[in-house]
């Protein structure tokens, strides 16, 4: 059975979907505000609970000139602003463990990257602070193989944790979702959440970039709702081709409203399935 994890007022593994969205790395703090409110305020009318999320460092960029964000002193800054401000849980990414106690004394949500999921004494120094956890399994491991990074959470002391599938290597430039991975994962007894935007990139494939496939984020996020996760995870942007790190494969604003109806209904469906 599949152990409930509160953030804050959002509970995942409680039958109700949850979303978690944002800018991929923190542009601004006026455009971290602005595009924050603007998704809050589509969950709110959606009746979705959401929880944002942005990096304050993408560690793992292609290139050395690729743009990573404000640091940790100024993006945990914004992210407490945001937090204020929205009125929502927080979520954001941390890659080393000194990073850990800060950020968890500002969001809810300690992120670990899909390629340091194997790290042991990040996953400790994450579950130590109390904060919910957040586990993206790597895109070299099966579902089954998760079991150990979540159990290095629960035997630091901490309980609250979440696992999210964001697709597998698959050759050169390529990521697939096994979507029997979900069922899978959830077999673990955690929360599933589906990082749809993340599984439609294409790993360094736009010279010297990675590019994506934003134009299957329909089609990959019902997929995934079907399958009976907890909660979507998506890269939101007003203008995607502006965006300052994965632009190719994130959500344009404007059409998550009509994305979030979709996927309630997907999800309803498989709530009242026997």
């Amino acid at each position: 059975m599949v152990q409930p994890v509160h953030v804050g007022p959002v509970t995942f593994g409680a039958g109700k979907l949850v979303l978690i969205a944002g800018p991929c790395v923190i542009e601004c703090e006026t455009h971290a505000l602005e595009l924050g409110h603007a998704i809050a305020a589509i969950a709110r009318e959606a009746g979705v609970p959401y929880i944002y999320k942005a990096s304050f460092d993408k560690a793992n960029r292609t290139s050395l000139s690729s743009f990573r964000g404000p640091g940790l002193d100024a993006g945990l800054r914004i992210l407490g602003r945001v937090k204020a401000e929205l009125g929502v849980p927080v979520l954001t990414d941390i890659h080393e463990t000194a990073q850990a106690a800060p950020a968890a004394a500002v969001v809810d949500v300690l992120q670990i990257p899909a390629f340091l999921c194997r790290q042991t004494d990040l996953l400790v120094a994450a579950a130590r602070t109390g904060a919910v956890v957040n586990i993206k399994k790597g895109q070299f491991l099966s579902p089954a193989e998760m079991k150990y990074p979540l159990d290095k959470v629960r035997a630091s002391g901490n309980p609250q944790v979440l696992l999210t599938e964001r697709g597998t290597s698959f050759g050169y430039h390529n990521l697939v979702v096994d979507m029997r991975s979900l069922p899978q994962l959830r077999a673990l007894e955690a929360p599933v959440i589906y990082d749809v935007t993340h599984s439609l990139q294409l790993p360094g494939a736009g010279d010297g970039r990675t590019a994506g496939q934003a134009a299957y984020i329909e089609t990959m996020a019902s997929a995934g709702v079907a399958a009976g996760v907890d909660g979507v995870f998506m890269e939101v942007h007003e203008d995607p081709s502006r965006a300052k790190s994965d632009a190719e494969n994130a959500l344009r604003l404007d059409r998550l409203p009509a994305l979030l109806q979709r996927l309630l209904r997907v999800h309803a469906a498989v709530q009242a399935a026997p």
